[in-house]
């Protein structure tokens, strides 16, 4: 099984603005000379984190790392402001013509699946390779799922904590109920309800409980900007029309794509990958048997460095730049 490659520090770091208030963090470490690849983080708000450099290979990558809009070391933080989809987009296209970089592979996860897929559709020209995890199609019912009905009855124990914040009136709808209190004028509340929405997705994470995780999701910088943003995406259906990632799939094509989804990820349930596979058959879909929805998982980080060594291997010789 492939374990990850050795810590690395980036040879550049940049501050980009973008539409105002916004200013993104953005990296580069590996070879500047190699496959570019850009890695799309999760949440919406999650942030990068150092490990995902790991999972190239240095010699052969150009590891590009940022922070989407409020998310991670990107100010404001958790700024809802011009915090779209679309916008995103753009701003990835920013990126890759701040770097110069013609076509650049993309590795995402979760609400990173979901971006990078947008993105893709958008500009295919641009795309040399998809390695999507835990893919997330971010339709109303897999919303509902993770946050209204479905794991909760997987996870009832953590589902009451979640359920704290809100009064039992309210719970009718716990997306709108918790958006009210993440945009409060009170920072207390804001801040009770967030690591609430960020633990509960950090618990129901991994197939066997793992505190590292769990303590990250429940730090107030990393919840804050999580929670907001999730609950600002999610109340707007995460600004896609309905069905958008699967109705488009057809201009995926040519693209290699390798889906890489636990079996008993309980955030992002495999028929996401399944509906993603259906529309997008050319893609190589490969169902992690002893796995949930984390890439921190050791069977997932096999599945995803062998997507990368595929990637590398089909475009290594090439010049991308």
């Amino acid at each position: 099984m492939l374990a990850l490659y050795p810590e690395i520090k980036p040879y550049a770091q940049h501050r980009i603005a973008v539409d105002a208030p916004h200013e993104l963090y953005l990296e580069e470490s590996g070879n500047p000379d190699g496959i570019p690849v850009v890695v799309v983080h999760g949440g919406p708000g999650g942030g990068c984190e150092d490990y995902y450099r790991r999972f190239f290979d240095a010699e052969r990558f150009r590891i590009i790392l940022f922070d989407q809009r409020g998310a991670g070391r990107s100010t404001p933080l958790a700024e809802l402001e011009g915090n779209t989809t679309q916008a995103l987009v753009e701003d990835l296209e920013t990126i890759r013509r701040f770097l110069g970089v013609e076509q650049w592979a993309l590795f995402g996860g979760s609400w990173g699946s979901t971006l990078s897929l947008v993105y893709a559709e958008t500009h295919p020209e641009r795309v040399l390779a998809l390695v999507l995890r835990g893919i997330f199609l971010c339709r109303p019912r897999d919303i509902q799922w993770f946050y209204q009905e479905g794991a909760s009855r997987v996870f009832p124990d953590y589902w009451r904590d979640y359920l704290a914040p809100i009064p039992t009136e309210e719970r009718s709808d716990m997306v709108a109920s918790y958006y009210r209190r993440l945009t409060s004028d009170n920072e207390l509340v804001q801040i009770q309800a967030a690591k609430a929405w960020s633990i509960w997705e950090g618990r129901c994470a991994t197939l066997h409980p793992n505190p590292r995780v769990v303590e990250r999701f429940g730090h107030p910088h990393v919840a804050i900007a999580l929670a907001r943003i999730e609950c600002h995406y999610f109340m707007n259906n995460a600004f896609l029309e309905p069905d958008q990632i699967t109705r488009n799939a057809e201009r995926l094509k040519g693209i290699p794509g390798y889906i890489v989804h636990g079996r008993y990820d309980m955030v992002c349930p495999l028929d996401n990958a399944q509906a993603l596979s259906d529309a997008w058959p050319e893609a190589e879909l490969s169902i992690i048997r002893d796995a949930g929805h984390s890439s921190s998982e050791p069977a997932i980080v096999d599945a995803l460095m062998q997507a990368c060594e595929a990637v590398s291997a089909r475009y290594g010789s090439e010049t991308t730049r």
